[in-house]
Protein backbone atom coordinates (compact mmCIF):
# COMPACT_ATOMS: atom_id res chain seq x y z
CA UNK A 1 0.00 0.00 0.00
CA UNK A 2 1.40 3.39 -1.01
CA UNK A 3 2.16 5.63 1.95
CA UNK A 4 0.26 8.91 1.88
CA UNK A 5 2.49 11.99 1.46
CA UNK A 6 2.26 14.54 4.28
CA UNK A 7 0.66 17.89 3.59
CA UNK A 8 3.53 20.32 4.33
CA UNK A 9 1.15 23.27 4.16
CA UNK A 10 -0.51 22.00 7.33
CA UNK A 11 2.61 22.35 9.51
CA UNK A 12 1.91 24.45 12.65
CA UNK A 13 2.86 28.11 12.37
CA UNK A 14 5.22 27.95 15.37
CA UNK A 15 7.15 25.10 13.74
CA UNK A 16 7.39 27.02 10.46
CA UNK A 17 8.79 30.04 12.32
CA UNK A 18 11.35 27.80 14.00
CA UNK A 19 12.42 26.43 10.62
CA UNK A 20 12.53 29.91 9.04
CA UNK A 21 14.73 31.38 11.77
CA UNK A 22 17.28 28.61 11.23
CA UNK A 23 17.79 29.46 7.54
CA UNK A 24 20.95 31.54 7.39
CA UNK A 25 21.13 32.08 3.63
CA UNK A 26 18.84 34.62 2.01
CA UNK A 27 18.53 32.36 -1.09
CA UNK A 28 17.22 29.46 1.03
CA UNK A 29 14.86 31.83 2.84
CA UNK A 30 13.37 33.17 -0.38
CA UNK A 31 12.85 29.62 -1.69
CA UNK A 32 11.23 28.68 1.64
CA UNK A 33 8.67 31.44 1.09
CA UNK A 34 7.63 30.06 -2.31
CA UNK A 35 6.53 26.59 -1.10
CA UNK A 36 2.91 27.50 -0.34
CA UNK A 37 0.75 30.25 1.14
CA UNK A 38 1.35 29.29 4.79
CA UNK A 39 5.12 29.15 4.28
CA UNK A 40 5.04 32.45 2.38
CA UNK A 41 3.18 34.16 5.25
CA UNK A 42 5.90 32.92 7.64
CA UNK A 43 8.80 34.20 5.52
CA UNK A 44 8.64 37.77 6.81
CA UNK A 45 11.63 40.03 7.31
CA UNK A 46 11.26 39.72 11.11
CA UNK A 47 11.86 35.95 10.94
CA UNK A 48 15.04 36.22 8.85
CA UNK A 49 18.37 37.11 10.44
CA UNK A 50 21.35 35.83 8.54
CA UNK A 51 24.08 37.11 10.81
CA UNK A 52 26.68 36.12 8.22
CA UNK A 53 28.09 38.91 6.03
CA UNK A 54 28.24 38.53 2.27
CA UNK A 55 30.90 40.20 0.15
CA UNK A 56 29.32 42.92 -2.00
CA UNK A 57 31.65 43.12 -4.98
CA UNK A 58 32.57 46.24 -6.95
CA UNK A 59 30.02 47.71 -9.32
CA UNK A 60 29.78 46.24 -12.83
CA UNK A 61 28.00 47.31 -16.01
CA UNK A 62 26.01 45.12 -18.41
CA UNK A 63 25.83 45.39 -22.20
CA UNK A 64 22.98 47.89 -21.98
CA UNK A 65 24.85 50.22 -19.64
CA UNK A 66 22.95 49.23 -16.49
CA UNK A 67 25.04 48.92 -13.34
CA UNK A 68 24.69 46.03 -10.91
CA UNK A 69 26.40 44.33 -7.96
CA UNK A 70 27.28 40.74 -7.24
CA UNK A 71 27.04 39.40 -3.69
CA UNK A 72 29.38 36.53 -2.82
CA UNK A 73 28.53 34.07 -0.01
CA UNK A 74 31.42 32.72 2.06
CA UNK A 75 29.06 29.98 3.22
CA UNK A 76 28.79 28.09 -0.06
CA UNK A 77 30.17 30.31 -2.83
CA UNK A 78 26.70 31.38 -4.02
CA UNK A 79 26.65 34.61 -6.05
CA UNK A 80 23.57 36.86 -6.19
CA UNK A 81 23.22 39.56 -8.83
CA UNK A 82 21.31 42.71 -7.84
CA UNK A 83 20.75 46.13 -9.35
CA UNK A 84 21.03 49.00 -6.84
CA UNK A 85 20.55 52.11 -9.02
CA UNK A 86 20.59 54.62 -6.14
CA UNK A 87 24.02 53.38 -5.05
CA UNK A 88 25.55 53.60 -8.52
CA UNK A 89 28.99 55.28 -8.60
CA UNK A 90 28.80 56.19 -4.94
CA UNK A 91 31.09 55.48 -2.01
CA UNK A 92 29.34 52.82 0.08
CA UNK A 93 29.69 51.98 3.75
CA UNK A 94 27.48 49.48 5.62
CA UNK A 95 25.73 49.07 8.95
CA UNK A 96 22.95 46.58 9.81
CA UNK A 97 22.60 45.76 6.08
CA UNK A 98 21.94 49.40 5.18
CA UNK A 99 24.32 51.13 2.82
CA UNK A 100 25.42 54.62 3.80
CA UNK A 101 26.24 56.20 0.44
CA UNK A 102 28.04 59.43 -0.45
CA UNK A 103 27.95 60.86 -3.96
CA UNK A 104 30.99 62.40 -5.62
CA UNK A 105 29.29 64.96 -7.86
CA UNK A 106 26.97 66.55 -5.30
CA UNK A 107 28.18 65.10 -2.00
CA UNK A 108 24.68 63.86 -1.13
CA UNK A 109 24.33 61.30 1.68
CA UNK A 110 21.71 58.52 1.82
CA UNK A 111 20.68 55.33 3.55
CA UNK A 112 19.85 52.55 1.07
CA UNK A 113 18.62 49.04 1.81
CA UNK A 114 20.19 46.98 -1.00
CA UNK A 115 17.64 44.14 -0.98
CA UNK A 116 14.40 46.12 -0.65
CA UNK A 117 15.58 49.31 -2.43
CA UNK A 118 14.16 51.48 0.38
CA UNK A 119 15.91 54.86 0.30
CA UNK A 120 16.26 57.45 3.09
CA UNK A 121 17.78 60.82 2.23
CA UNK A 122 20.06 62.25 4.94
CA UNK A 123 21.11 65.89 5.35
CA UNK A 124 23.82 67.00 2.94
CA UNK A 125 27.38 67.11 4.24
CA UNK A 126 27.27 70.90 3.99
CA UNK A 127 24.94 70.93 7.03
CA UNK A 128 27.81 69.82 9.28
CA UNK A 129 29.33 72.40 11.61
CA UNK A 130 31.74 74.87 9.96
CA UNK A 131 31.58 72.99 6.67
CA UNK A 132 32.54 76.01 4.55
CA UNK A 133 35.62 76.74 6.67
CA UNK A 134 37.34 73.37 6.27
CA UNK A 135 35.83 70.66 4.11
CA UNK A 136 37.31 67.89 2.03
CA UNK A 137 37.84 68.63 -1.65
CA UNK A 138 36.85 65.02 -2.37
CA UNK A 139 33.13 64.99 -1.59
CA UNK A 140 32.89 61.19 -1.84
CA UNK A 141 35.35 60.67 1.03
CA UNK A 142 33.85 63.27 3.38
CA UNK A 143 32.43 60.52 5.62
CA UNK A 144 35.03 57.96 6.66
CA UNK A 145 32.81 55.55 8.62
CA UNK A 146 29.16 55.46 9.68
CA UNK A 147 27.11 53.19 11.95
CA UNK A 148 23.47 52.81 12.94
CA UNK A 149 22.24 52.46 16.50
CA UNK A 150 19.23 50.38 15.32
CA UNK A 151 17.89 48.94 12.08
CA UNK A 152 15.62 51.45 10.23
CA UNK A 153 13.73 48.46 8.80
CA UNK A 154 12.38 47.72 12.28
CA UNK A 155 12.15 51.09 14.04
CA UNK A 156 12.14 54.84 13.46
CA UNK A 157 14.01 55.35 16.74
CA UNK A 158 17.59 55.17 15.53
CA UNK A 159 20.68 57.33 15.17
CA UNK A 160 23.29 57.54 12.40
CA UNK A 161 26.76 58.32 13.78
CA UNK A 162 29.45 59.32 11.28
CA UNK A 163 33.17 60.09 11.32
CA UNK A 164 33.56 63.09 9.03
CA UNK A 165 35.89 65.82 7.84
CA UNK A 166 39.15 63.88 7.36
CA UNK A 167 38.49 61.86 10.55
CA UNK A 168 38.56 65.01 12.69
CA UNK A 169 34.96 64.97 13.96
CA UNK A 170 31.99 62.77 14.81
CA UNK A 171 28.47 63.94 14.03
CA UNK A 172 25.06 62.30 14.39
CA UNK A 173 21.63 62.46 12.77
CA UNK A 174 18.19 61.27 13.93
CA UNK A 175 15.04 60.99 11.78
CA UNK A 176 13.47 64.43 11.52
CA UNK A 177 16.72 66.37 11.97
CA UNK A 178 17.51 68.90 9.25
CA UNK A 179 21.27 68.89 9.82
CA UNK A 180 24.11 66.91 11.35
CA UNK A 181 24.96 67.58 15.01
CA UNK A 182 28.57 67.60 16.21
CA UNK A 183 29.70 65.55 19.25
CA UNK A 184 31.81 67.56 21.68
CA UNK A 185 34.55 65.57 23.44
CA UNK A 186 35.79 66.43 26.93
CA UNK A 187 39.51 66.60 27.67
CA UNK A 188 40.70 65.70 24.17
CA UNK A 189 41.58 67.70 21.09
CA UNK A 190 42.69 67.11 17.50
CA UNK A 191 41.77 63.44 17.44
CA UNK A 192 41.79 61.40 14.27
CA UNK A 193 38.85 59.05 14.77
CA UNK A 194 39.25 55.63 13.16
CA UNK A 195 36.09 53.62 13.90
CA UNK A 196 32.97 53.57 16.07
CA UNK A 197 30.44 51.06 17.37
CA UNK A 198 27.03 51.19 19.07
CA UNK A 199 27.09 49.08 22.27
CA UNK A 200 24.71 49.03 25.28
CA UNK A 201 23.08 52.33 24.37
CA UNK A 202 26.36 54.20 23.87
CA UNK A 203 28.68 55.02 21.01
CA UNK A 204 32.29 53.94 21.51
CA UNK A 205 35.02 55.20 19.23
CA UNK A 206 38.77 54.73 18.93
CA UNK A 207 41.24 57.36 17.74
CA UNK A 208 44.53 56.84 15.90
CA UNK A 209 46.35 57.86 19.08
CA UNK A 210 44.80 54.83 20.79
CA UNK A 211 42.25 56.66 22.92
CA UNK A 212 38.97 54.82 23.56
CA UNK A 213 36.11 57.29 23.93
CA UNK A 214 32.40 57.01 24.73
CA UNK A 215 29.28 59.14 24.40
CA UNK A 216 25.63 58.49 25.29
CA UNK A 217 23.39 58.69 22.22
CA UNK A 218 20.32 59.10 24.43
CA UNK A 219 21.70 62.34 25.87
CA UNK A 220 20.49 64.47 23.00
CA UNK A 221 20.83 67.76 24.89
CA UNK A 222 24.45 68.80 24.98
CA UNK A 223 25.64 65.45 23.65
CA UNK A 224 29.26 64.97 24.72
CA UNK A 225 31.82 62.24 25.25
CA UNK A 226 35.01 61.47 27.15
CA UNK A 227 38.06 59.20 27.18
CA UNK A 228 37.73 55.92 29.12
CA UNK A 229 40.84 53.91 28.21
CA UNK A 230 44.11 53.93 26.27
CA UNK A 231 45.21 51.19 23.87
CA UNK A 232 48.76 50.12 24.89
CA UNK A 233 50.60 50.55 21.63
CA UNK A 234 54.36 50.17 21.55
CA UNK A 235 56.50 53.36 21.72
CA UNK A 236 56.87 54.90 18.24
CA UNK A 237 54.36 52.38 16.86
CA UNK A 238 52.61 53.77 13.80
CA UNK A 239 49.08 52.38 13.54
CA UNK A 240 47.70 52.62 10.00
CA UNK A 241 44.11 51.42 10.50
CA UNK A 242 42.01 50.83 13.63
CA UNK A 243 38.66 49.13 14.25
CA UNK A 244 36.36 48.68 17.23
CA UNK A 245 33.62 46.09 17.66
CA UNK A 246 31.54 44.16 20.19
CA UNK A 247 31.88 40.40 20.60
CA UNK A 248 30.28 38.22 23.29
CA UNK A 249 29.55 41.24 25.47
CA UNK A 250 33.07 42.69 25.30
CA UNK A 251 34.63 45.44 23.23
CA UNK A 252 37.65 44.71 21.03
CA UNK A 253 40.02 47.11 19.29
CA UNK A 254 41.98 45.81 16.28
CA UNK A 255 44.99 47.51 14.71
CA UNK A 256 45.93 46.79 11.10
CA UNK A 257 49.30 47.22 9.43
CA UNK A 258 50.57 47.43 5.84
CA UNK A 259 47.61 49.24 4.29
CA UNK A 260 49.52 52.39 3.28
CA UNK A 261 51.54 52.73 0.08
CA UNK A 262 55.20 51.78 0.57
CA UNK A 263 58.27 50.93 -1.59
CA UNK A 264 57.99 47.49 -3.14
CA UNK A 265 61.41 46.43 -1.83
CA UNK A 266 59.84 46.32 1.65
CA UNK A 267 57.77 43.31 0.59
CA UNK A 268 58.09 39.93 -1.07
CA UNK A 269 54.88 40.42 -3.03
CA UNK A 270 53.28 43.28 -4.93
CA UNK A 271 49.93 44.12 -6.49
CA UNK A 272 49.80 44.47 -10.31
CA UNK A 273 48.35 47.97 -10.32
CA UNK A 274 49.14 51.12 -12.30
CA UNK A 275 50.26 54.12 -10.25
CA UNK A 276 48.49 57.32 -11.33
CA UNK A 277 50.78 59.96 -12.92
CA UNK A 278 50.05 62.57 -10.23
CA UNK A 279 50.91 60.03 -7.53
CA UNK A 280 54.11 59.14 -9.38
CA UNK A 281 55.16 62.78 -9.10
CA UNK A 282 54.60 62.73 -5.35
CA UNK A 283 56.17 59.34 -4.65
CA UNK A 284 59.09 59.60 -7.08
CA UNK A 285 60.85 56.83 -8.97
CA UNK A 286 60.64 53.18 -7.99
CA UNK A 287 57.88 50.64 -7.58
CA UNK A 288 55.29 50.87 -4.83
CA UNK A 289 52.75 48.56 -3.26
CA UNK A 290 50.36 48.29 -0.34
CA UNK A 291 48.64 45.44 1.44
CA UNK A 292 47.88 44.14 4.92
CA UNK A 293 50.78 42.46 6.70
CA UNK A 294 49.55 42.06 10.28
CA UNK A 295 46.83 42.66 12.90
CA UNK A 296 46.89 43.11 16.69
CA UNK A 297 43.79 42.44 18.81
CA UNK A 298 43.03 44.11 22.16
CA UNK A 299 40.17 43.22 24.52
CA UNK A 300 38.69 46.03 26.61
CA UNK A 301 37.52 45.63 30.21
CA UNK A 302 35.15 48.59 30.45
CA UNK A 303 34.53 48.21 34.19
CA UNK A 304 38.24 48.36 35.03
CA UNK A 305 39.26 50.62 32.15
CA UNK A 306 41.87 47.99 31.26
CA UNK A 307 43.02 46.88 27.81
CA UNK A 308 44.74 43.52 27.18
CA UNK A 309 46.25 42.18 23.96
CA UNK A 310 45.04 38.72 22.92
CA UNK A 311 45.55 36.17 20.14
CA UNK A 312 42.53 34.07 21.08
CA UNK A 313 39.06 34.94 19.75
CA UNK A 314 37.72 31.48 20.63
CA UNK A 315 34.77 30.61 18.38
CA UNK A 316 34.43 34.11 16.96
CA UNK A 317 35.39 35.52 13.56
CA UNK A 318 35.74 39.28 12.97
CA UNK A 319 34.68 41.08 9.78
CA UNK A 320 36.47 44.37 9.10
CA UNK A 321 36.40 46.93 6.30
CA UNK A 322 34.14 49.78 5.22
CA UNK A 323 31.29 48.01 7.05
CA UNK A 324 30.37 48.51 10.70
CA UNK A 325 32.94 46.18 12.28
CA UNK A 326 31.30 43.01 13.60
CA UNK A 327 31.84 39.48 14.86
CA UNK A 328 30.01 36.20 14.19
CA UNK A 329 30.05 32.83 15.89
CA UNK A 330 31.97 30.63 13.47
CA UNK A 331 30.44 27.33 14.62
CA UNK A 332 27.01 28.54 13.39
CA UNK A 333 28.26 28.88 9.81
CA UNK A 334 30.12 25.98 8.17
CA UNK A 335 33.16 27.23 6.30
CA UNK A 336 33.76 30.23 8.58
CA UNK A 337 37.01 29.90 10.50
CA UNK A 338 37.08 30.66 14.23
CA UNK A 339 39.85 32.91 15.58
CA UNK A 340 40.21 34.57 12.16
CA UNK A 341 39.77 38.12 10.83
CA UNK A 342 38.03 38.55 7.46
CA UNK A 343 39.04 41.90 5.94
CA UNK A 344 38.44 44.01 2.84
CA UNK A 345 40.30 46.86 1.15
CA UNK A 346 39.14 50.06 2.88
CA UNK A 347 42.12 52.48 2.87
CA UNK A 348 41.31 54.93 0.09
CA UNK A 349 44.54 56.88 0.70
CA UNK A 350 46.24 53.86 -0.84
CA UNK A 351 43.87 52.47 -3.45
CA UNK A 352 43.05 55.86 -4.99
CA UNK A 353 46.76 56.12 -5.89
CA UNK A 354 46.16 53.53 -8.61
CA UNK A 355 44.27 53.72 -11.90
CA UNK A 356 42.39 50.49 -11.18
CA UNK A 357 41.37 51.51 -7.65
CA UNK A 358 41.13 49.12 -4.70
CA UNK A 359 39.92 45.64 -3.96
CA UNK A 360 43.07 43.52 -3.91
CA UNK A 361 43.92 44.00 -0.22
CA UNK A 362 41.44 41.41 1.05
CA UNK A 363 41.88 38.15 2.90
CA UNK A 364 41.53 36.05 6.05
CA UNK A 365 44.03 36.58 8.87
CA UNK A 366 44.77 33.76 11.32
CA UNK A 367 45.02 35.44 14.73
CA UNK A 368 46.94 32.48 16.20
CA UNK A 369 49.82 32.25 13.69
CA UNK A 370 49.63 35.49 11.65
CA UNK A 371 49.12 33.83 8.26
CA UNK A 372 46.88 35.36 5.58
CA UNK A 373 44.80 33.47 3.01
CA UNK A 374 42.29 34.71 0.36
CA UNK A 375 38.53 34.54 1.00
CA UNK A 376 37.57 35.44 -2.59
CA UNK A 377 39.55 34.08 -5.54
CA UNK A 378 38.29 36.57 -8.11
CA UNK A 379 39.38 40.14 -8.83
CA UNK A 380 36.94 42.96 -8.11
CA UNK A 381 38.35 46.50 -8.32
CA UNK A 382 36.87 49.97 -8.00
CA UNK A 383 38.22 53.47 -7.51
CA UNK A 384 35.12 54.67 -5.61
CA UNK A 385 33.75 51.53 -3.88
CA UNK A 386 35.81 48.33 -3.62
CA UNK A 387 34.13 45.21 -2.15
CA UNK A 388 32.60 45.56 1.33
CA UNK A 389 30.84 43.25 3.80
CA UNK A 390 27.02 43.38 3.83
CA UNK A 391 24.82 41.32 6.16
CA UNK A 392 21.63 40.51 4.21
CA UNK A 393 18.24 41.27 5.75
CA UNK A 394 14.83 41.61 4.11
Amino acid sequence: MMQEMPDWSELPHDLLVLIATRLNLIVDYLIFGTVCNSWHSTATKNNFNSGLPWLMLAEEEDNEGNTFRRFFSLYDGTILKKRIPKASRKCCMESMDWLITVGDDEGEISLIHPFSDVHIELPHQNTTLDYDDDHSTDLMTFIRKAVLSANPSHTSDYVVMAIERNMKFISFWRPGDLRWTRVIWEGTQHNLFADLVYFNGKIYTVSHSGELLVCDVDDFVGLGGHVIAQIPFEPQEFVEQLYILESLGSLFVISRYGVLVRPIEDDCESFPLTLRPDERELLGDGEFTYGTTDFRVFQVDLAAGKVTETNELRDMAFFLGANASLSVQASQFPGIKPNHIYFTDDCFESYTCYEEGGGLDMGVFNVADGSIQPHYDGVSLSWFCPPIWVTPTL
